[in-house]
């Protein structure tokens, strides 16, 4: 009898072991942003989980404020997951370092298709697809509309005919005249790091400046320090010398009714409206010359050449870009849905929904990425140290120059960033 209990135990435990064999498990990286949207992704892993029985997802989250750098010690260890979260323009320096696999081969050209432009173009470095995003950021002007009506201007419709440099002054000063401390303006500043970056660069593109020569990458002389970059922030320093600028350290400017205007992305959407109901209004960042620009880009997925499984994650990807899920995700954390699909059922971006506004300018060609080079994170600490100077009151070509020098001798240390297979 004990025999052929033996036999039965081994049998089950053969039986377990092949079940085990058969099952994959993927880990991945994720963020640790907003609380809302790590429960959706909690929720969404769950899904994923409980729908299928061949692929097993392990969620970790990293708290952002030290992400990049425990990416960075993990693929020195070797111990990179199967697929990683990261924000938007590291993508360029990460591929750089070889730590990406190309998603052209693996993801359906159909799905590619349906992906904003915006998320096509910053998922692309040097002719291949490297990283997706199932949201893309919006960025704007938010307005008390009966404090605008008040000065008597034109509330620009859309991206077309946002304010000119000039008409921007003219609404700055004619809010100020009507305010007891003259602050009418919230630039976010109590955020930090990249919001600067991503926030004002689109200031530089919209005078006909930018962080960088685009055409090979190799460069920020003459152009970070170019007239027009530094006509760009010349604006930007008057706002702050005419005591335009509230500081907002409590983050309460706009909804407390300080001020009548906010620059800020979509993440402020529902904190906004709640607070304002129907006197909100969104509109386009101020046109210094070139067209109205915004800023684009969020947090995005890849998947690591440490991965042994890259057709399992694609399984994982496909799933998180269906519309209902995209849907889930924007409605949790107010960002532009990543699919056309899923932009024309959402009741905040589709036609008449009140941020309507952002998907326009990311299928519109207002938007600009963030320099698409290995050199990025080196172009926005420099950028950032910029606009601190300049903000505190410091000499804008000082300034400008010591940010384009700093880029240029990164690329010259790195022999240009030549690209590895």
């Amino acid at each position: 009898m004990w025999k052929y209990l033996l036999i039965g135990s081994l049998a089950l435990i053969i039986s377990c072991s092949d079940q085990q064999s058969d099952l994959t498990v993927l880990m991945v990286w994720a963020h640790a942003g907003q609380a809302v949207e790590r429960k959706v992704l909690e929720q969404q892993v769950k899904r994923f989980n409980s729908l299928q029985t061949e692929i097993q997802v392990q969620l970790t989250f990293i708290p952002e404020q030290s992400y990049n750098a425990q990416v960075q010690a993990a693929a020195v260890a070797g111990e990179l997951p199967d697929m990683l979260e990261f924000d938007g323009p590291f993508l360029y320096n990460y591929v750089w370092q070889g730590h990406l696999e190309p998603l052209d081969k693996l993801l359906s050209a159909k799905l590619q298709e349906e992906l904003l432009p915006s998320i096509q173009k910053q998922g692309h470095y040097l002719g291949k697809f490297y990283a997706v995003g199932t949201f893309d950021s919006g960025l704007g002007l938010y307005a008390r509309r009966s404090a605008l009506k008040d000065t008597g201007v034109q509330i620009p419709s859309g991206p077309d005919n946002a304010w000119t440099d000039d008409e921007f002054a003219t609404v700055l000063a004619a809010l100020a005249s009507r305010d007891p401390d003259g602050r009418v303006l919230d630039l976010k500043l109590n955020y930090s790091g990249e919001w600067f970056t991503y926030a004002f660069s689109p200031l530089l593109q919209s005078a006909g400046g930018d962080l960088i020569d685009r055409n090979d990458y190799q460069s920020a002389e003459g152009i970070l320090n170019s007239p027009q970059s530094v006509r760009a922030m010349k604006a930007l320093q008057n706002w702050f010398t005419r005591g335009y600028i509230d500081s907002n350290v409590d983050d309460a400017a706009f909804v407390s009714g300080r001020v009548a205007l906010s620059w800020a992305g979509h993440w402020e959407y529902s904190r906004y409206a709640e607070a304002l109901g129907s006197d909100l209004a969104l509109l386009p960042l101020p046109d210094l010359g070139k067209g109205s620009r915004t800023g684009q880009g969020s947090w995005v997925w890849g998947i690591t050449k440490h991965s042994k499984n890259p057709q399992a994650v694609v399984r994982l990807l496909e799933f998180l870009l269906q519309p209902n899920e995209v849907l889930v995700m924007a409605a949790a954390n107010g960002a532009v849905p990543a699919t056309r699909t899923a932009i024309a059922r959402s009741p905040l971006y589709g036609d008449k929904g009140p941020l309507q506004l952002f998907a326009r300018q990311l299928q519109g060609g207002f938007s600009v990425p963030r320099p698409q080079t290995p050199a990025y994170p080196v172009i926005t600490s420099a950028f950032q140290q910029a606009f601190i100077d300049i903000r505190n009151g410091g000499d804008i070509q000082n300034a400008m120059d010591k940010a384009a020098a700093e880029i240029d001798q990164d690329i010259r240390d790195n022999k240009g960033y030549p690209q590895v297979d």
